[in-house]
């Protein structure tokens, strides 16, 4: 073949019609038959072999009474065109795969607290109603918006209590954060606690009980001390900490154990039915809950099903 025929040149001239008549042509053995099969005329498919064969500068088939037979250039295009239709053709499908908005997989990235208080109903109903739809949901518990997972398309969307306001965080120029409303950490023990039958508590008289919490890198730890530096006390001592949820309910439930909780967590939470907020004044401010996802980045169809059947749940519910 001539060196001219350089593979942008090719490119150019060559159309993926162009190797759907090549293989019509060779399965059918005729021309004629190929238009039939196409539905196009015979000139029509003519016409393309004609301007294929002059692309390539060779002859792609011989012609004869009894039909066309491929050339040894026909076959050798034809093997490789083979492989290219059918992995066009994969792609197609692929394409209408991931455009069905009743099938397919939502990555989600959250702190457990939100997963099983505001997620866990949600996801109930919305499993119910797509069967086709797979969730994960992968914990994320660092307070700020320096999400590597979402990031490196490990997750789809990531929802979460932000621990500064998003125009201090300098990790969210490259994020849509679309605020969904204001939580509030609550001190919280067991519904029988001797705690839980107070009328008043003074901060002061909880700082040498038992605690505990998220370790001090989450949310309701940090302001726990906050409040309590706040009010020029000391740090109450931290006996255990944990991000279970099943664990610090059990221990709040069954002894005299305090913990600092998010108020949405404690009322939406079937785990936490157990547990009471303490009337303890805290002097400490709201942090946003957000619902965090990529810019620039199209999100499929599951996923913007997800995320409206989530933006509706959280308008439905009293997370306050």
């Amino acid at each position: 073949m001539p060196k001219m025929l350089s593979e942008a040149r090719i490119g150019r001239r060559v159309r993926f019609r162009d190797v759907q008549v090549l293989l019509a042509v060779a399965q059918c053995g005729s021309m004629a038959k190929a238009a039939v099969q196409l539905g196009v005329t015979q000139p029509a498919v003519s016409e393309v072999i004609a301007a294929l064969e002059s692309a390539f500068a060779v002859r792609l088939f011989d012609r004869g009474p009894q039909g066309v037979e491929p050339t040894i250039y026909g076959r050798a295009l034809l093997k490789r065109g083979v492989v290219a239709f059918d992995e066009l053709k994969q792609g197609i499908r692929d394409i209408e795969f991931l455009a069905d908005p009743t099938t397919g997989e939502v990555r989600i990235g959250c702190p457990d607290s939100i997963a099983t208080g505001i997620l866990a109903p949600m996801i109930q109903q919305f499993c119910r109603d797509f069967p086709g739809i797979a969730l994960r949901v992968d914990p994320i518990y660092i307070p700020t918006l320096e999400v590597p997972e979402l990031r490196t398309r490990k997750l789809d969307i990531v929802i979460g209590r932000l621990s500064e306001p998003r125009p201090h965080d300098h990790f969210a120029d490259d994020l849509n954060v679309e605020i969904q409303f204001d939580d509030e950490t609550v001190i919280a023990a067991g519904a029988n606690s001797r705690w839980a039958r107070r009328r008043k508590i003074a901060l002061s008289e909880l700082v040498d009980e038992s605690w505990v919490v998220p370790p001090r890198e989450s949310l309701p730890t940090i302001l726990l001390e906050e409040v309590f530096q706040a009010s020029n006390l000391p740090v109450p001592k931290i006996r255990v900490a944990t991000f279970s949820v099943q664990l610090r309910t059990y221990l709040l439930t069954t002894s005299d154990f305090l913990t600092a909780i998010p108020r949405s967590m404690l009322r939406l939470n079937a785990c936490c039915a157990g547990l009471k907020a303490l009337p303890v004044n805290l002097p400490i401010r709201n942090f946003p809950v957000a619902i965090v996802t990529l810019k620039h980045r199209t999100l499929g169809p599951v996923v913007e099903l997800f995320l409206e059947h989530l933006r509706r749940l959280i308008k439905s519910i009293d997370v306050g």
